[in-house]
């Protein structure tokens, strides 16, 4: 008895090796890239009607370039061969680029945004994901620190975050005397920066520290923020992330 059942679970877990994953474990899984692909363009026409036109130009243009360069050289079937992954590509860039600006559009007015708009940065920077300063208007201010110095991004009207803004200058003053503060209004006022080139704006400022002396600051910088009051309730920058997916 005792060898049959042996021989039974020996049974059973070879069979378990080669058999299909229960059905549950497959709806985990993330979804494939072309599936994603097709949610992020579903997204950005909903967002951009015009981009289906912007993807067909682009990608029109670039085959109609090959096919000229192709007659010029008497050589047109392979300059097409050539043309038609490149407009696909082209295409695809335009697709890209076009998300990511609907991806922030759904950000805008909603709390948090400016942080959303910094979440982009990768590599040479610290950012902080709840804002470092905010008033009773839910105005915010965001912080990260680079290459180029310490960087305040502000959300809400620049006429109302200034104190905000003046307050945390002489904070970060206090500890960090020699170096740079940067400050970026974000909004869609004229005197605003738009949330799609907040982290293009960022990444443009001039170069003061080094990438040892960024950590160094971080560190300086956390003293101050250790003892802040909590966010306002409502206000949940973690979930104001633009889609990484649409970029």
């Amino acid at each position: 008895m005792a060898k049959n059942s042996d021989n039974d679970a020996a049974a059973q877990q070879k069979r378990g090796l080669f058999s299909r994953k229960p059905k549950a474990e497959k709806q985990n899984k993330e979804p494939g890239r072309l599936k994603q692909m097709v949610q992020v363009f579903q997204m950005t026409r909903r967002n951009d009607p015009m981009v289906v036109w912007w993807m067909i130009l682009a990608f029109l243009g670039v085959v109609a370039v090959g096919l000229i360069i192709g007659i010029l050289i008497q050589n047109w079937i392979t300059l097409l061969i050539i043309a038609i992954p490149l407009g696909l590509l082209a295409a695809l860039f335009i697709m890209s680029r076009r998300a990511e600006k609907a991806a922030f559009a759904q950000l805008e007015g909603r709390p948090g945004a400016a942080g959303a708009a910094m979440s982009v940065l990768r590599r040479g920077w610290i950012l902080k994901d709840e804002p470092v300063a905010f008033n009773r208007h839910q105005d915010l201010v965001f912080l990260a620190v680079g290459r180029p110095g310490v960087v305040l991004v502000t959300e809400g009207p620049t006429s109302r975050v200034r104190d905000l803004v003046a307050s945390e200058r002489k904070r970060i003053a206090r500890v960090l005397p020699n170096v740079p503060i940067h400050v970026i209004n974000a909004g869609q006022d004229e005197d605003q920066t738009d949330l799609v080139d907040v982290s293009k704006k960022m990444k443009k400022l001039p170069k003061a520290i080094t990438k040892l002396e960024i950590s160094a600051v971080d560190k300086r910088l956390t003293t101050l923020t250790a003892n802040r009051l909590p966010i306002p309730k409502g206000i949940d920058p973690n979930r104001a992330r633009p889609n990484r997916r649409a970029r």
